[in-house]
C-alpha cells in the first residue's frame, strides 16, 4: 500500500524511550531489596558475557534524579520503567518493603514534575528467588495469587499518579529461554514445563487485568510481546506453510491468548498430540477471557524468515549470538514444522538481528486486522558498539538511521489505519543487556561502565539524543 500522503502523528503521541529495573538500578542488595532470579543466575559461571552481573548496572537506584533531568531535557513525552518485585516483597509476599515503594513514588514524582508520562511495568524477568525455591515460581499456580496480590499493591500505591501499565514483559522470551533454552533462570530444557508455565503465566496475567479494573479504572493496561512477524523464504507452499506454522506457534500462541482468552486450535491440536499441551482447570477459560487488554504492547526488533523443515533429520536448536561477532548465530528450527533462514533482502547487526522497518509496519498492520486493539510500541531500538570520540562525542549515525527507517513505518501503519498511540525507544541510557553484558548499546544517553574494571558512570549524550529531541519537538514531522 502506497500513500500519496502521510497522516501525521496524533498530537498527544506518546514519544518515549524504556528501560527495565534489573538492567539499569543495580543497589542489588540495598534498603532491604531481596534476591531475584537474575542475581542468581549471573553468579553461575558461563552464564553471561565475561561474567558481568546487574549488581551496579548503571546506578539508576541512586542516579535516577540526573537521569530524569536528561528525559527532561530531551523532551521525552514518556518514560517505561519496570518495578523490581523484589523491592516491594523481598521475599515475594508477606511483608512490604517500603524503602522499595519509596524509592518508585521518588521516580514516579520526578517524571510527573516534568511532564513525562510513567509507564510501569509489573514484571521485566526479576522474579523473587525466594519464590523459585520455595514452589518453582511460574511453574506452579501459586504464583498467580503471589503476582496478583504484588501487582495490586502497585495499583493501590501508585494508582493514582500512573494511567498506562504493561503487565507481563516478553512472556515469549523469559519463558522459552527459561524453559526451552536453558540460557536464562532457572536454566531448564523441559518443553511440557515450558507451555505449562506459559499457562500460569497467562492466567496470572488475566487475572492481574481484571484486578486492574478495580483499583486504577481510568488507567490502560496491556501486556508487552516480543513479536518477530514470519515471513516465507520463497512462494513454494511448503515454505509459505513453514512460516504460517510459525506464526501460529511463535505469536498467535500468546496474542490469541491476551486478545481473546483462547489458544490458536491448529497450534493446540499440535501440542496436545505430542503429549505437551498445558493441563487445564475447570474455570481456566473463563478467568482467561476477563482478562482483555486495552491495548497490545509490541516488543519490534525483527523479523524471521522460515523454509520447511524435515521431520526426520530436520533442523533442531540453534545458537543464539550474545558476542557480537557478527555471523556466530545459528539457524534453529522444530523438525516437520519450519526452521529460519537468512533473508537475502536484508542486513543484520554485530548480534545477526535483522533489520527490518518495513516488518514493523507489517507487524503492526497484522495485529490490526487480527484483534482490532490500540498498540503501543513498548520497544524498538538497536544494540551496537559505540565509541567515545575527542570530546565526548559519539557519532552514533547508525543508530539515528534504524530509528528513522522504523518511524517511517510506524507512519506508514498509522496511514494505513492502525491505532498507535506511543513509541518508546529501547533504550534511554546504556544499560546491562542481560547475556550481552555492556558491550552491546542501546542508549541515547552513554554510560561509562564497561565489563572490567571500575568506571566513573559518567553520563553522555549521543548523536541520537539531539536527534530524537528534534523528531519529539516536531511530532515526527522532522526525521532529517
Amino acid at each position: 500500500m502506497f500513500h500519496q500522503t502521510l497522516q501525521c502523528f496524533p498530537k498527544d503521541f506518546l514519544w518515549g524511550a524504556a528501560s527495565a529495573a534489573y538492567q539499569v538500578e543495580g543497589a542489588w542488595d540495598k534498603d532491604g531489596k531481596g534476591m531475584s532470579n537474575w542475581d542468581q543466575f549471573v553468579r553461575i559461571p558461563g552464564k553471561t558475557y565475561k561474567g558481568t552481573t546487574g549488581d551496579i548496572a548503571v546506578d539508576h537506584y541512586h542516579r535516577f534524579q540526573e537521569d530524569v533531568e536528561l528525559m527532561a531535557e530531551m523532551g521525552l513525552k514518556a518514560y517505561r520503567f519496570s518495578v523490581a518485585w523484589t523491592r516491594i516483597f523481598p521475599e515475594g509476599r508477606g511483608e512490604i518493603n517500603e524503602k522499595g515503594i519509596n524509592f518508585y513514588n521518588q521516580l514516579i514524582n520526578e517524571l510527573i514534575k516534568y511532564g513525562i508520562e510513567p509507564i510501569l511495568t509489573l514484571y521485566h524477568w526479576d522474579l523473587p528467588q525466594a519464590l523459585q525455591e520455595e514452589y518453582g515460581g511460574w511453574e506452579s499456580r501459586r504464583i498467580i495469587e503471589d503476582f496478583t496480590n504484588y501487582s495490586v499493591e502497585l495499583f493501590k500505591r501508585f494508582g493514582d499518579r500512573v494511567k498506562y501499565w504493561v503487565s507481563l514483559n516478553e512472556q515469549n522470551i523469559f519463558t522459552s529461554h527459561g524453559y526451552l533454552h536453558a540460557t536464562h533462570p532457572p536454566g531448564m530444557k523441559d518443553e511440557k514445563l515450558f507451555y505449562q508455565v506459559n499457562h500460569h503465566a497467562n492466567l496470572a496475567n488475566a487475572r492481574v487485568i481484571k484486578e486492574f479494573r478495580k483499583y486504577v479504572p481510568n488507567g490502560k493496561i496491556g501486556p508487552s510481546f516480543a513479536y518477530s512477524p514470519a515471513y516465507a523464504a520463497s512462494s513454494n507452499p511448503v515454505d509459505i506453510l513453514a512460516a504460517e506454522n510459525a506464526e501460529e506457534l511463535n505469536n498467535f500462541w500468546w496474542m490469541d491468548m491476551y486478545a481473546w482468552g483462547k489458544y490458536p486450535k491448529m497450534a493446540w491440536d499440535y501440542l496436545e498430540r505430542k503429549g505437551v499441551a498445558p493441563l487445564l482447570e475447570e474455570g481456566d477459560f473463563e478467568l482467561l477471557q476477563e482478562g482483555k487488554p486495552d491495548f497490545m504492547g509490541v516488543n519490534y526488533y525483527q523479523s524471521t524468515t522460515f523454509e520447511s523443515n524435515p521431520l526426520e533429520d530436520g533442523v533442531g536448536a540453534g545458537k543464539m549470538n550474545t558476542t557480537g561477532k557478527k555471523g556466530t548465530s545459528q539457524d534453529s528450527g522444530i523438525p516437520g514444522l519450519f526452521k529460519t533462514t537468512a533473508n537475502p533482502n536484508l542486513k543484520r547487526t554485530n548480534w545477526d538481528w535483522n533489520i527490518d522497518p518495513q516488518g514493523l509496519r507489517i507487524a503492526l498492520r497484522r495485529i490490526k486486522s487480527r484483534y482490532d486493539l490500540p498498540i503501543l510500541i513498548s520497544e524498538n531500538g538497536l544494540g551496537e558498539y559505540d565509541q567515545v570520540e575527542q570530546g565526548g562525542v559519539i557519532h552514533d549515525d547508525y543508530r539515528i538511521e534504524y530509528i528513522r527507517s522504523h518511524i517511517n513505518a510506524m507512519q506508514e501503519a498509522i496511514s494505513d489505519g492502525v491505532d498507535l498511540f506511543g513509541y518508546c525507544v529501547w533504550s534511554f541510557t546504556d544499560l546491562l543487556s542481560w547475556l550481552n553484558g555492556f558491550q552491546k548499546r542501546y542508549g541515547f544517553v552513554y554510560v561509562n561502565q564497561h565489563e572490567e574494571g571500575n568506571h566513573d558512570l559518567r553520563r553522555i549524550k549521543k548523536n541520537s539524543f539531539y536527534w530524537y529531541k528534534d523528531v519529539i519537538e516536531s511530532n515526527g514531522g522532522k526525521l532529517f
